[in-house]
């Protein structure tokens, strides 16, 4: 019997259209899928500085491998690839400021426990001359030898550890519950390349050892790029402390009126600039450091480290010899913000020292404008009342000439009396058409 029901639609026609970066951002975290390492095994990382070299440029040495040449660019768009050649594996890993690459073979001979400082490189699977033409500048080289080995007898272990490092000091761990030991010395050696031992007991998975690796080498690359702060502490420190003088000197100088604002301001300027140069240039190494710290400490917290008597731990190492540096370059942060704060704060004082001269300059050209207006007031009613005197003169003068004339053709009147009387009339007139016109004028502004 057959089923009525129609077909079910496929499962994203019950979903809103997708987020551009759904997929890319779900996939991430299968981005770098776990490593995979059957012992004993022998794992060499070199990491490069990859500013100005192209996944181009890469993916063209990649392709130089065996089996490789024909490597479309094109999977090099994420930033993990695992690239199998043969009887071993080439890993390649890009990152925001350095490339990883490790090749994962077997174990050469003559390189087990009981050998005295094996030589490895002879060994290598792939050509000198490819390891060399990696492009870029090394920042870290590795080889991690992994074997199995009985984990009882630990004084007998060590000794054994030790002697495969030529008796050199080492620093060592017991790991996870005990499952296996890391033994290293943290020194670079004549190849360039450091070592790093790891003892696993008989049995371990392939998968347990490829986590071991990932964590191992993945504390000392972030535990080296976390350093690459110091250099540039050293570089600012004589700059810091010339910066802090100088503004000390101007805050002196700006306290006791002992220069004028315009020499302080450029000063000031001068300065400003410097410290935010710095600021610009140097803010991301800092906040790189900040974060490679962090991860060199998750990696250590992952390793679920346990001490081994007569010998340091990896955490405690570190702790010793990492977290001074690291505290200098976060000092020397803070120490950049605080400059850039203070001499922010200067400014505004300057500033307001500025505006206060500002302000009485314009309070005293107010006053001035102000008297000056007095003055032409004054002036102008000066010069009103002389003209209504004037003015009041000609009409009084027309009028005795009107009288006279009168008087000349017969008419009974006095001309000087008839002026005399007119006089006051004239005088209010002609002062009361001044104020009427005042008037019109005013209004029509």
């Amino acid at each position: 019997m057959t089923s009525s029901l129609p077909p079910l639609s496929p499962p994203a026609s019950f979903l809103p259209p997708d987020d551009p970066q759904r997929t890319v951002l779900h996939n991430e975290v299968h981005a770098r899928p776990p490593a995979r390492v059957r012992l004993p095994a022998l794992v060499v990382q070199v990491a490069v500085l990859n500013a100005g070299v192209t996944r181009e440029d890469e993916c063209a040495h990649l392709r130089r491998l065996s089996g490789q040449a024909e490597l479309p660019l094109e999977r090099l768009s994420g930033n993990f690839l695992r690239l199998p050649c043969g009887h071993f594996t080439v890993k390649w890993e890009r990152h925001s400021e350095f490339t990883r690459y490790s090749i994962v073979q077997a174990l050469p001979d003559g390189a087990l426990l009981g050998a005295s400082e094996p030589e490895l490189l002879s060994g290598l699977a792939v050509a000198p001359e490819w390891l060399r033409g990696l492009p870029g500048h090394t920042v870290s080289a590795i080889q991690l030898v992994m074997v199995e080995g009985a984990l009882g007898d630990a004084p007998a272990l060590m000794a054994q550890a030790q002697d495969w490092f030529g008796g050199r000091t080492v620093i060592a761990s017991q790991l996870g519950n005990g499952h296996s030991w890391a033994v290293t010395d943290f020194q670079i050696g004549a190849d360039g390349f450091e070592r790093m031992l790891v003892i696993a007991v008989p049995g371990t998975s392939e998968s347990r050892a490829g986590r071991i690796s990932q964590r191992l080498l993945e504390v000392e690359i972030y535990r080296l790029m976390a350093l690459r702060g110091l250099p540039v502490v050293k570089q600012l420190a004589p700059m810091l402390s010339e910066a802090e003088s100088a503004l000390a000197d101007i805050t002196a100088r700006l306290e006791g009126k002992s220069a004028s604002d315009q020499e302080l301001l450029d000063t000031l300027v001068s300065l400003a600039a410097r410290v935010e140069r710095a600021t610009a240039e140097h803010i991301y190494r800092f906040s790189a450091t900040r974060a490679y710290n962090t991860l060199v400490g998750q990696r250590l917290t992952e390793l679920r480290e346990k001490p081994i008597s007569g010998t340091q731990t990896l955490s405690e190492f570190m702790q010793r010899r990492l977290s001074p540096a690291i505290a200098t370059v976060a000092a020397t942060a803070q120490r950049l913000t605080s400059l850039s704060e203070r001499v922010t704060r200067t400014s505004a004082l300057l500033r307001t020292r500025v505006d206060i001269a500002t302000e009485t300059q314009n309070q005293v050209l107010l006053e001035k404008l102000t008297r000056g207006q007095e003055l032409q007031l004054r002036l102008q009613s000066t010069v009103e009342g002389l003209s209504i005197a004037a003015i009041s003169y000609y009409v009084i003068s027309l009028l005795l000439y009107a009288g006279k004339a009168a008087k000349a053709a017969g008419a009974p009147v006095n001309p000087e009396m008839l002026v005399g009387a007119a006089i006051p009339l004239v005088l209010w007139g002609v002062w009361r058409n001044i104020r009427r016109i005042h008037a019109k004028l005013n209004g029509g502004h």
